[in-house]
């Protein structure tokens, strides 16, 4: 009781403060996600989301060797194909541009952790992230012929120099189905990040237009998750876990730090937060205009997600972030 206690004399100095500080965000917490298209020499900043760039391989290689001087261990890369069909070919082919861009950035930078964005709605022409009963304009997709889909487009992902498989469509079952693909192919030992509480969230608008994956109608709540629900998730993230997962995310990061915590509580895999483009827009809209300082913003999320029991991080602001650490 006070006067024999008082919290404040370990606030006294900056040298104080951190010495005892709990949590601390590094650039080895980080991911950085990248838009791969294809073209040569291209750079097309995406509309809403300042700073975040569609690029053509030859900039992702730039990207990638400046993610890794800036010591951030690890990029996600998402493709937009030049053409989309209803067998999202573009996922899964040996061409393909996710494919392409991995292998040129394992060639540059071969320290740089690759992880791929395991799903299908980029590629697909409705945007949905599977395969779709013919005539149905609800957006349910057919989950177990899915499965096939993404196991084929797993294996072309390692063949290309992959080292993480990130699958994210929210399919039952997914993960089992990756790592028998895997395993049969002779990849062992390229382990799974599974997106495996993932909502049906409002705060995504930004990334669709980077990805241009919007649903041409329907939703995606059939396979994304409901945004009430907190025992739901732990049930995906137990079968994900038991079908093999390596690491777990929670997506989106900001509104669910309450599933992050339970998530870490219940298992001690390593779990990941996607700091998502609504979260990563709204930053920097309200800094644009002046009303919020988003260094100080940035950083007190992004440290608020290791709080809440994040191992990792993937977030737009990575590069910045680091820049702000290291200054």
């Amino acid at each position: 009781m006070f006067p024999i206690h008082r919290p404040r004399r370990l606030r006294a100095s900056t040298q104080l403060r951190r010495m005892v500080q709990e949590n601390t965000l590094t650039a080895s917490d980080l991911i950085y996600p990248l838009f791969a298209v294809p073209g040569n020499a291209v750079a097309k900043e995406v509309t809403s989301m300042p700073g975040v760039y569609q690029l053509s391989v030859d900039k992702i290689v730039e990207e990638a060797k400046e993610v890794y001087d800036l010591g951030i261990p690890a990029i996600i890369l998402f493709g937009i194909p030049e053409d989309k069909d209803i067998d999202a070919t573009g996922a899964w082919h040996d061409c393909g541009i996710v494919q392409k861009a991995a292998t040129a950035v394992k060639q540059a930078v071969p320290d740089l952790v690759v992880i791929a964005d395991t799903c299908l709605c980029e590629y697909t022409s409705h945007g949905h992230c599977g395969y779709l009963e013919v005539g149905d304009l609800t957006g349910k997709v057919l989950n177990d012929p899915t499965l096939e889909l993404l196991k084929k487009t797993a294996v072309s992902q390692a063949n290309a120099g992959v080292d993480i498989i990130a699958p994210s469509g929210m399919m039952d079952g997914f993960v089992t189905a990756i790592r028998e693909g895997l395993d049969e192919a002779g990849f062992t030992d390229i382990p799974i990040l599974s997106y495996a509480a993932k909502y049906s969230s409002a705060y995504y608008g930004p990334f669709r237009d980077a990805a241009e994956s919007s649903p041409q109608f329907g939703d995606r709540r059939t396979y994304q998750m409901d945004p009430g629900n907190g025992k739901e998730a732990l049930k995906e993230v137990a079968l994900d876990i038991a079908e093999g997962a390596d690491m777990l995310m929670v997506k989106p990061a900001l509104s669910y730090m309450d599933i992050i915590w339970r998530v870490k509580e219940m298992t001690n895999l390593p779990v990941a937060a996607y700091n998502v483009s609504g979260e990563y827009s709204m930053v920097k809209a309200a800094a644009l205009k002046g009303w919020i300082d988003e260094k100080k913003v940035a950083l007190e999320t992004l440290t608020s997600f290791k709080r809440a029991g994040a191992d990792l991080i993937l977030t737009y602001h990575a590069k910045d972030a680091v820049r702000w650490l290291n200054e």
